[in-house]
């Protein structure tokens, strides 16, 4: 019979063996805010292009004085979960300027985008119930559906054919209510979700159309409200969830906004949100200046836009592979897990901090450096990029020299 001793010798093995397939994951450690460059604990300044940090908002002066704002007026935490004595009248304002801001009635906020997916699904849809998700959707979303008991369908990545046949699948099991859920833009390939034609099926077949909009939220579309924006069905998509940790201020927590009945019904049975601490008061606070700023103006999504047609355009011209498309996620396809660890080494080397990706994060054979691009680079920050990887590239055999 095995004990503690061999349960931690199999744990050994294992790491090992990540090791031993090139596939071991490092944290580098930064010891800055975040902003177009970083500073690692060895002291060197490198550009930094792969943060979430979409907007440049993170450290932001407007937003860091909110916050400090918030600090002084609301203290440091709340030591409690909403319904007990946690909610604040900040917290009420924030949800509301959120559902404002999206087109939607009323928003609920978790401690974690992860928490909103997770908390989602179970209260909301029973055994009678189907699910429709798209196949390459957010781990937080799979784990969501994952614990509720309704019906499960996936289909197939960006395939509106095979969406159709699964609500027809759905339809033929006997499903009572139906819902569509799909990233609005998916974080590994910088896909945009074709919401408008989904929402056409959805409507077809009387489905609920919710989507996931943390790669999304405050530059995607005109003024920046997301996905739904962009693909001109605005205040048609019945669930948003999202995530105030990326363009929306780069801290922590998320949200979920829609219908009002929607949302009263997750405040009464929600675990993540009836089990989880209040969001800090500082968050919120600088939160609510986010949005007050993208309101204000579309200065920054533009200016996020114009960076990101330079970066895909030369780093194309460079000779490198990348997905297709206008988002600010450009993968650079490398499709091996120790040549992109290699090139992200070599990287970082040059003074270009740029994280490899690989299976489990992406299927096998197609890892990749992720670059971000965010409106706080400046056209010389991302010739120096570009210049970085030609080089790296070369030296690794993966453009022509």
């Amino acid at each position: 019979m095995a004990n503690a001793d061999d349960f931690y010798a199999h744990l050994r093995s294992e790491l090992q063996s990540i090791r031993e397939a090139g596939l071991f994951k490092s944290e580098r450690i930064i010891t800055s805010h975040q902003g177009a460059v970083v500073q690692t604990n060895e002291g060197r300044e490198v550009i930094n292009l792969c943060a979430n940090n979409y907007l440049g908002l993170s450290s932001h002066p407007q937003v860091i004085e909110a916050a400090h704002e918030a600090l002084r007026t609301h203290g440091y935490g709340l030591s409690s979960v909403r319904f007990i004595c946690g909610t604040q009248d900040i917290h009420k304002t924030l949800e509301q300027r959120i559902a404002r801001f999206l087109g939607t009635e009323d928003t609920i906020l978790y401690a974690a985008a992860f928490d909103a997916n997770g908390g989602l699904f179970e209260p909301l849809l029973g055994e009678q119930d189907a699910i429709i998700s798209d196949e390459l959707n957010h781990a937080s979303i799979i784990d969501g559906i994952r614990l509720c008991k309704a019906k499960r369908f996936r289909y197939k990545h960006n395939d509106l054919a095979d969406l159709q046949a699964q609500l027809q699948a759905a339809d033929a099991a006997g499903a009572r209510f139906k819902l569509v859920f799909t990233d609005g833009v998916f974080s590994m390939d910088g896909t945009i979700a074709q919401l408008d034609k989904i929402r056409e099926i959805c409507d077809r077949h009387g489905a609920l159309l919710g989507i996931d909009e943390c790669h999304a939220s405050g530059f995607l579309g005109k003024t920046g409200r997301g996905t739904h924006e962009h693909r001109g069905v605005f205040g048609k998509i019945d669930i948003i969830t999202g995530t105030l940790g990326k363009a929306l201020g780069g801290a922590s927590g998320g949200f979920t906004t829609g219908r009002k009945e929607v949302i009263e019904l997750l405040r009464q049975r929600s675990r993540p949100y009836l089990f989880s601490n209040t969001v800090a008061p500082s968050i919120v606070g600088g939160s609510i200046a986010v949005l007050d700023i993208l309101e204000g103006s579309t200065e920054l999504r533009d200016k996020l836009e114009a960076n990101t047609a330079y970066f895909r355009e030369a780093i194309q011209a460079a000779g490198f592979e990348i997905k297709p498309g206008t988002h600010p996620i450009t993968p650079i396809m490398v499709y091996d897990a120790v040549k992109a660890q290699q090139l992200s080494a070599r990287l970082l080397e040059l003074g270009v901090y740029a994280v490899g990706f690989f299976y489990p994060v992406v299927p096998k054979g197609q890892a990749r450096i992720r670059v971000q691009i965010s409106a706080v680079h400046e056209r010389h920050h991302l010739e120096k990029a570009v210049a970085a990887f030609t080089q790296a590239g070369r030296e690794l055999g993966l453009i022509p020299a």
